[in-house]
């Protein structure tokens, strides 16, 4: 694109903060409402700034892509951005945002579960819209779901931190914490998804009071996240026609076993190493069925159930070679030669929660391994609310930004957005008078 189609295409964005307001209020105006309808722990008689305002601010915060509380508190003290979030959030101006040590104290007490009603309904109105239905696979969801390691480092911040010793044993043995999330998240076609179902990766209070026995002194996985994540998705959507998309760690008889147990389909990658039973017993087989590039049998037997696998050879030219990749999934769908592409599609979608998902959070759009807090409660709402901007920030990217054709890097997208939170005031009504700004001639 020349520079004079970009100065053109720039322009067609009046302003990003208004546009991305505008988005917000189309796909889920109801936003600040239920802001307001969270219930507030605080006693009433030291509510100076309302849970709506609260919350509200610590949204626009990811918005902007500001990663830490004192960030957000130097960028929000300015008189015409104060002025301007109130007016977003539809509530009288006041002379100060909140503090982020105040939004701390809040988030400190508020229980998470306040904020995943909202991260449900967000899930539930898109799928009503009707808007998205192109992105399902064979009339299901994708959900695609993963693991990621936040807040990595030598001090422990609280007690459900995880930790990892490193040559053990050894004279320089040491031991360095992290705390991890596992997610779901339901793809909207376009690159879009949304977080459905947030499950954190902790040690249990009985394993830090060392109230089990040698064989349960094991610390928390994604495996056994995902058992919690399972039940969490189905009481919120037990209706929901659902396929998991995972990586080879959930290759695992428990996790088949709960997929089938809620009436959901899978497609789960496996590599090299991960399954060696199955393997075998799909190399036994001498005639496979074959579908363009895709290799396929049904009903391969696993442990005690029936799987069917699917393999796929993707070539791409590298420094002027041809590189083959292979990839291979288990589902629990009936391959046919009409859907082994479909499924192919859909198993490579996986990398959305990564691309998409865990590294524009990390990199592109905030830093969400970030310790905003040192309170465990706290940094639950921080990710929550993390997810709810994200999502909005990604639909503002894809009906404002790519259907407008304004070319934009993920970096520059929440500083302009930040930009332009000042930028709002229209007329000079707008604006009070003031004597000392006034100039005698």
């Amino acid at each position: 694109m020349s520079r004079e189609r970009d100065r053109i295409t720039r322009k067609l964005e009046e302003n990003p903060v208004k546009e991305c307001n505008q988005i917000q209020k189309k796909f889920y105006p109801e936003l600040f409402s239920r802001f307001a309808q969270v219930k507030d722990p605080r006693h009433s008689s030291y509510i100076e700034y309302s849970i709506k305002e609260m919350l509200g601010t610590v949204y626009y915060k990811g918005i902007a892509g500001i990663s830490s509380m004192q960030g957000m508190t130097r960028e929000f003290n300015d008189e015409a951005v104060c002025r301007n979030l109130y007016r977003f959030m539809g509530n009288n101006a006041k002379e100060y945002l909140p503090h982020g040590v105040t939004v701390n104290e809040l988030l400190e007490r508020l229980e998470p579960a306040e904020l995943e009603e909202i991260q449900s309904d967000i899930v539930y109105r898109m799928i009503r819209r009707k808007t998205f239905d192109h992105a399902k696979v064979l009339g299901k969801w994708l959900v695609l779901v993963d693991g990621s390691e936040l807040d990595e480092g030598k001090t422990q911040k609280n007690d459900n931190y995880l930790s990892r010793c490193y040559n053990r044993g050894e004279e320089n043995e040491y031991t360095r914490y992290h705390r991890s999330v596992l997610e779901a998240k339901i793809y909207f076609g376009n690159s879009l998804v949304c977080s459905m179902a947030t499950e954190t990766i902790e040690n249990s209070a009985e394993y830090n009071e060392k109230k089990l026995t040698e064989e349960e002194i094991k610390q928390d996985c994604e495996r056994k996240a995902f058992v919690r994540l399972a039940a969490k998705i189905k009481k919120r959507f037990p209706r929901l026609p659902v396929c998991i998309v995972a990586d080879g760690l959930y290759v695992s008889e428990k996790v088949l076993k709960i997929c089938k147990a809620n009436g959901w389909d899978y497609i789960i990658r496996y590599k090299e190493g991960c399954a060696p039973l199955l393997k075998k017993e799909y190399e036994a087989i001498p005639e496979k069925n074959k579908a363009g590039k895709a290799e396929y049998v049904n009903e391969v037997i696993y442990r005690d159930m029936e799987v069917n696998v699917l393999k796929y050879n993707e070539t791409k030219i590298k420094k002027g070679e041809p590189v083959t990749t292979e990839f291979a999934w288990i589902t629990s769908i009936t391959i046919t030669d009409k859907n082994a592409m479909k499924l192919v599609e859909a198993g490579r979608n996986r990398w959305k929660i990564e691309n998409q998902g865990f590294n524009r959070q990390k990199r592109w759009q905030g830093d969400i391994e970030h310790a905003c807090s040192f309170h465990e409660r706290a940094q639950k709402n921080h990710y929550l609310m993390e997810q709810i901007s994200d999502f909005m920030k990604q639909l503002y990217e894809y009906y404002c930004l790519k259907k407008k054709e304004i070319r934009k890097t993920q970096k520059n997208i929440s500083s302009e957005l930040l930009a332009s939170f000042g930028r709002q005031l229209t007329g000079p009504e707008d604006i009070p008078a003031r004597l000392n700004d006034s100039v005698l001639n």
